[in-house]
């Protein structure tokens, strides 16, 4: 199942037009409060797929019957442009286990590259609801990778993958390889483009880098 939020004209769609904005994305603490602001839409509407039941609650008057979630889930990213996500998310999942993921793109000699997974820290997955969280879905590659390593951790009950801005290309790539009855896909909006180095066109940039500050890459 593919939910795209940036659909419904809503303040989310302010938020991605300002991450994609040239000049303003260049005040990185704005990038990355969108970034977390974005996180924090998700999960409320994350939250409606959750279970509940009816708890009552004492007041200073009296008790109220209200409707809370069962479910407590497990939040995991993508080191390290996923971190504001991560924090959007576990600002309305307070109570929230988490769990984080090293994948990056590793370049090889003729201008490809693959994907590189060195580290997992996760808690139990077994019968838990996991929310994955990564800001771009372009090929899929690294997404697919990081859920099959922390599937290892034990059989979530749902997963739900969360991406700000994702490629056509990507969004089919992860129909094909994973079961809509065990994965949910929130994204904010759908590019067409991809290009052969598998940036999103028009996309935003390396939001890892618009958030962080650029990488040392050399000796």
């Amino acid at each position: 199942m593919v939910n795209i939020l940036g659909v419904h004209n809503s303040v989310m769609n302010v938020f991605i037009s300002e991450m994609r904005d040239a000049e303003i994305q260049k005040d990185s603490m704005r990038f990355r409060r969108n970034m977390e602001r974005l996180g924090e839409i998700f999960a409320y509407e994350i939250s409606k797929t959750l279970q509940y039941e009816e708890t009552e609650v004492l007041t200073t008057l009296g008790s109220a019957l209200m409707q809370l979630p069962l479910e407590t889930p497990v939040i995991a990213t993508i080191l390290r442009a996923g971190l504001p996500l991560h924090q959007g998310l576990l600002g309305f999942f307070d109570h929230a286990e988490n769990a984080f993921v090293t994948a990056y793109r590793k370049p090889g000699k003729d201008g490809s590259f693959k994907i590189q997974l060195e580290y997992v820290s996760c808690p139990n997955l077994t019968g838990k609801v996991l929310i994955l969280c990564d800001p771009m879905l372009a090929t899929g590659s690294s997404i697919l990778l990081s859920y099959k390593a922390l599937l290892a951790k034990g059989k979530p009950k749902h997963t739900h993958i969360v991406s700000i801005l994702g490629s056509q290309e990507g969004v089919e790539f992860m129909k094909r390889n994973l079961s809509q009855d065990e994965v949910t896909l929130w994204l904010g909006a759908v590019d067409d483009e991809l290009t052969a180095q598998a940036y999103i066109v028009p996309g935003l940039g390396d939001a890892g880098d618009l958030a962080f500050g650029s990488k040392y890459d050399g000796a």
